[in-house]
């Protein structure tokens, strides 16, 4: 009788373990995954100004909190909003979002047992030049992203961007 209840613990901790390994290497993909999708936003979309990476990253109801600069409640709006600012032709003010290096977390959010989106938070620091003028510090700020899972692609809905401090 003790062989079996030893064997039987072994057994589901074995099963255990497996579950845990799968778990984790599903949230390292998923890490990955949003990863690039943040690299779409940001390096792609903010620092190079390439917004058509915006209209397929960028739900349709999208809404942005910032701290500083108030609410976007729509695609539309935030969109707007990059062409008429930061990605302004002939802007003198050029704009680069860092990543903070090891601060990206991604918590998957499930329902019924499906993944169905998950919460992306890191902090960031945001870099400024001035009609081509050498680059200086501007802020370091947290975020949070919403991303959800449409149709087999990720798309943000929900950005907070707050905390903002100057880097001096």
């Amino acid at each position: 009788m003790k062989f079996l209840k030893t064997y039987s613990l072994l057994f589901l901790l074995a099963l255990s373990t497996d579950s845990v390994l799968a778990q984790q290497a599903t949230l390292d993909e998923l890490e990955a995954t949003l990863k690039s999708a943040d690299s779409l936003l940001f390096d792609r979309a903010f620092n190079h100004c390439e917004q058509y990476h915006l209209k397929t990253v960028i739900a349709e109801d999208f809404e942005f909190y910032h701290d500083q600069g108030g609410i976007s409640q729509s695609k539309a709006e935030f969109l707007r909003i990059m062409s008429d600012g930061i990605c302004r032709k002939g802007n003198p003010v050029k704009s680069r979002r860092a990543l903070v290096e090891g601060s990206l977390k991604v918590f998957p959010l499930y329902r019924e047992g499906q993944l169905y989106g998950a919460l992306q938070t890191g902090e960031h620091r945001f870099f400024e030049s001035y009609n081509g003028a050498p680059e200086t510090k501007g802020s370091i700020a947290l975020f949070s992203h919403l991303w959800l899972l449409k149709d087999n692609q990720w798309q943000v809905a929900r950005v907070i961007s707050y905390d903002h401090k100057s880097q001096l």
